[in-house]
């Protein structure tokens, strides 16, 4: 597909109001969009930002209204709060579950994805992490167990996400058992090597880290009691967190003629279009866009992708100089009172560098590189160092490079 000019269209309809839709929504009025916008999103508490829910707002530092992305009126949006459906390509239109039926000139998809479960979820106690709603829950789960004294969180899945929440129980004092099926957690993001080095972080802080195993059944009823792993253990629990990763919500376009990648999401060109005809676009989690470089569909679940697609995506809408885009990859995670970040995606063959700063707190920073070429870089508690490694890439400098400017912080 190319990407020629077109004319601004009447009605875009975004399903998803979280922050690539609410972006999206946005950008359409900033590049001059006039037609309607609406916005299609089963939460009734949308649009809000997701990264507070397992830091800021479940730790009770932030209420819920600090989270917003604003209200749909900012834009001139209409707000239905309903989950699509079903899809007619053909004929343009949209159905909700709530039988109403939406023509639109443009179409895009911001549903994101859902969490995986666990065998004999849902119970009483066991929570995933998605929605404003689910937080709250969450946070209802840890005020109860942390007023025992000895109350015991299980956290099933060392990513982010639970890397985060089993941050925040830590803080309020409850016992936290993290459980990952790899040798470390996000050994296949990072390497094992630094996923390794990174899973200290846990230890430091009074975590216990179970890897190399997962679960085999909660146990209790109606509430959990514990956690049975495959290896024969059983993990005491009163309350535990699924964070297994997500599957795209893309269920409802069985037929739709949308096409959809075998490993999840929809499939775009590299300027977030699914359709030829161009009517149809799709961005963040449930996007899958053409990376003109690696020349492979992509699929990313952060932040900024969602953030950075959706500008890409109002730009393709209305004509205003689209341009293919290339997601940089750029991740951040708050755990334990510091900062992780990842800028750039490591590769398998990656050499890794690791250097390491002073003081009590675990500090140190990671050079991936492919021969002279820097290719990505992880920050641990090292905010100079991100700095240093953004300066050289803009300069375009080499691995050896940032490691040097690392030295010399």
């Amino acid at each position: 597909m190319t990407a020629d000019r077109v004319e601004s269209p009447g009605h875009v309809v975004i399903v998803g109001a979280s922050v690539g839709g609410s972006r999206l929504a946005a950008g359409l009025r900033k590049a001059g969009h006039t037609g309607g916008i609406t916005l299609v999103d089963p939460d009734p508490d949308a649009p809000y930002d997701r990264p507070p829910l397992s830091k800021q707002i479940l730790a009770g530092d932030w209420d819920a209204g600090r989270a917003s992305l604003g209200d749909p009126a900012q834009w001139d949006a209409a707000r239905r709060v309903a989950a699509a459906a079903e899809l007619d390509a053909a004929g343009r239109t949209l159905c909700l579950d709530d039988g109403t039926r939406l023509g639109y000139d443009r179409l895009v998809l911001a549903c994101g994805a859902a969490p995986r479960p666990l065998p004999g979820m849902p119970r009483r106690g066991v929570h995933t992490l998605r929605t404003l709603a689910d937080c709250h829950g969450l946070r209802a789960d840890l005020d109860r167990v942390g007023g025992t004294g000895h109350g015991r969180l299980v956290v099933v899945g060392g990513g982010f996400i639970g890397a985060e929440v089993a941050s925040t129980a830590r803080a309020r004092g409850i016992g936290v058992t993290v459980v990952e099926a790899l040798p470390a957690p996000l050994s296949a993001l990072l390497g094992e090597e630094v996923a390794a080095e990174l899973a200290l972080l846990h230890a430091d802080n009074g975590v216990r880290l179970l890897t190399g195993t997962s679960v085999a059944s909660l146990v209790g009823e109606p509430s959990v009691t514990g956690v049975a792993l495959t290896d024969g253990r059983v993990l005491p629990a009163d309350a535990v967190v699924v964070g297994i990763g997500v599957r795209p919500n893309t269920g409802w376009l069985a037929g739709s003629g949308i096409p959809l990648h075998a490993d999840g999401g929809v499939l775009c060109d590299a300027y977030g279009a699914a359709d030829a005809a161009r009517t149809v676009y799709a961005l963040g989690d449930v996007a899958r866009w053409r990376d003109p470089l690696l020349g492979r569909h992509v699929r990313v679940e952060h932040w900024t992708s969602a953030v950075e697609q959706a500008e890409a995506v109002a730009r393709s809408i209305t004509g205003a100089r689209p341009a293919p885009y290339r997601n940089e990859f750029f991740v951040w995670s708050d755990q334990y009172g510091g900062k992780i970040t990842l800028l750039g995606r490591p590769g398998p063959d990656d050499e890794v560098t690791v250097v390491r700063a002073g003081g009590e707190r675990r500090r140190f920073a990671v050079a991936y590189r492919n021969g002279a070429r820097l290719a990505a870089v992880l920050t641990v508690n090292w905010p100079k160092a991100l700095v240093a490694a953004r300066r050289s890439l803009a300069a375009r400098g080499g691995a050896d490079d940032v490691v040097a400017a690392w030295k010399d912080l």
